[in-house]
């Protein structure tokens, strides 16, 4: 038999990551950021699928691939993933390290929480873009057997992990901007 001490111990450590996904998944902001970020995600998907061409062409830029590894479509691919699958993932992330040390984080450590959040989430979202890709679905634009298949491919996963290490800063300029609309209108009003 162990002590049973480290027995509590461990039981413990157990507890507080159990009620910190708990109260993660109680979250509002958790599913504000979930939900939405997804919807902003399939924007652009479904765009192609009624329009029928991969290319959008407000979001299409460069408008040619650079290297192998950054689309034509990166700005498309800046704004997306500064929602989803980073920019919620590193909500995530700050919620749940938020939770499980029971207090508000602020400093190296929030930033550290979502970073660790939105690689996780991004990583997990790359593990389903790998998996989709593999059942070789095919979207209207498609040409045949040359490409046109609707989940991304593996050489664009670098880069959405790039986008997702700078996402983490994502929910500050919104609130950025949200503060500086609300001093706008309160000024008009004055």
């Amino acid at each position: 038999m162990g002590n049973p001490f480290k027995i509590l111990l461990i039981f413990s450590r157990d507890m507080s990551l159990i009620k910190a996904i708990a109260g993660t998944l109680k979250s509002k902001r958790f599913w504000l950021w979930q939900v939405s970020g997804a919807m902003i995600y399939s924007v652009p998907v479904a765009i192609r699928f009624f329009s029928g061409t991969v290319m959008i062409p407000l979001l299409n830029f460069p408008g040619f691939w650079i290297g192998h590894f950054i689309p034509g479509n990166f700005l498309e691919k800046l704004l997306i993933n500064a929602f989803f699958p980073g920019g919620a993932g590193g909500v995530t992330g700050e919620i749940f390290v938020s939770k499980y040390k029971s207090q508000l984080i602020s400093g190296k450590t929030k930033y550290q929480a979502r970073l660790g959040g939105a690689l996780l989430q991004t990583a997990i979202w790359a593990f389903f873009q790998y998996w989709g890709y593999s059942l070789l679905i095919l979207g209207p634009w498609s040409s045949g057997t040359t490409g046109g298949n609707i989940f991304e491919h593996a050489v664009v996963f670098p880069i959405n992990f790039f986008l997702a290490s700078i996402s983490i800063f994502t929910p500050d300029i919104l609130n950025f901007i949200k503060f500086w609309i609300k001093k706008k209108f309160n000024k008009q009003q004055n």
